[in-house]
């Protein structure tokens, strides 16, 4: 049994879990997970064994219980400081950029959430939703025109950012959203994460359905 845990729900679904999951693969940690199914009977008591919060994600390490995707990658990033750019200009960016996928883009949370079953669906989405992609495709533009750092990510290396833009791809590919070219290619980038591969397949291969998944199809 490994050192540490991390507790997750659905990998079909859970963006949250996905971040954290991401960053212990690419550290190559060795842990355990558990899977908590999400929306079934006694997710809730399940969960609120491990944290009083009630949600996926928790890491359970060095004695440690601590809640919340950002908070854990925090954690990871004092650890491993890799993980943050090492400019002082691009590690800004790189939080700002965290915070505002961390806390925003609802319109597009809401309407094209995160399925790795979804596969060429095209759905109609508002123009709030619209706005959000547009916002993240002037994201991470900023983030590469910015970063001096060679490298396919958004600021040359794998990083907490670039963990927290990875359900974004998945939306982005199973709901056929028209990208700017520079766009595409880090969507591309992200899909060519061996470690995403084995969530995304971990994902199809689960056979929990949430109601709200069929939309689109």
């Amino acid at each position: 049994m490994a050192e540490t845990t991390l507790i997750i729900g659905n990998k079909n679904y859970s963006s949250w879990s996905l971040r954290p999951w991401l960053v212990l693969k690419q550290l190559g940690i060795n842990f355990d997970e558990e899977r908590i199914r999400l929306f079934e009977a006694g997710f809730k008591d399940n969960i609120l064994k491990h944290s009083a919060a009630g949600k996926v994600p928790v890491l359970k390490t060095a004695g440690l219980t601590i809640w919340e995707s950002l908070a854990i990658c925090e954690y990871l990033g004092e650890q491993h400081p890799e993980l943050w750019p090492e400019d002082t200009a691009d590690r800004a960016l790189a939080r700002s950029a965290v915070s505002e996928m961390h806390a925003g883009f609802m319109a597009l949370r809401n309407e094209l959430p995160m399925n790795c079953r979804a596969q060429q669906r095209k759905l109609d989405y508002s123009a709030d939703a619209a706005a959000d992609i547009q916002r993240i495709e002037s994201l991470w533009q900023q983030c590469k025109q910015q970063s001096k750092q060679q490298g396919p990510w958004l600021f040359g290396k794998f990083g907490i950012v670039d963990a927290f833009y990875a359900p974004v791809a998945i939306r982005l590919t199973g709901y056929q959203i028209p990208l700017s070219p520079e766009s595409e290619a880090y969507r591309l980038t992200q899909l060519s994460n061996p470690y995403l591969q084995q969530w995304i397949e971990a994902g199809q291969a689960e056979v929990e359905i949430i109601a709200e998944e069929e939309v689109g199809e």
